[in-house]
């Protein structure tokens, strides 16, 4: 369960992991990055998610804050269990967290199965980026 409400216009999660004490600056142009990327706008996105070792993280904060939405956080073992559905498992992502994926694993599993990824993993320096859309009826 999340505390994310889709709608027609709001159906779209953040999906963001980060090493440590990210900058803020780095993690805000990574988020501006995918959304471009992924041709979604600002007020598309209903919410963040990332694993819960990085609930506290000013990074994580920021872009909630600037995007005036809800955060959510998911344990290594739900997270997990989204592998079968990541673009981009890792095995080192696993060995330091537990699980094979961070941004695009919490953008699924704060959907949940009604969900697709519509921008895989992007990198900068010290974060990750993904985005997922919530499928809204039969598409």
């Amino acid at each position: 369960m999340t505390a994310l409400s889709f709608d027609t216009t709001r159906r779209y999660v953040l999906g963001l992991g980060c090493e440590r004490a990210t900058s803020p600056d780095e993690v805000m142009a990574l988020v501006a990055s995918a959304l471009e990327l992924a041709g979604v706008a600002p007020d598309q996105v209903a919410g963040l998610a990332s694993i819960d070792s990085r609930r506290g993280e000013p990074a994580m904060a920021l872009v909630a804050a600037r995007l005036a939405v809800p955060s959510v956080f998911f344990d290594a073992e739900t997270l997990e269990r989204e592998t079968p559905r990541i673009k981009n498992p890792s095995d080192v992502v696993f060995a330091r967290v537990g699980c094979h994926g961070v941004a695009e694993s919490a953008a699924l599993a704060a959907i949940g199965p009604h969900a697709e990824l519509v921008l895989p993993k992007i990198k900068s320096a010290h974060a990750t980026a993904a985005i997922a859309r919530a499928l809204l009826r039969k598409e």
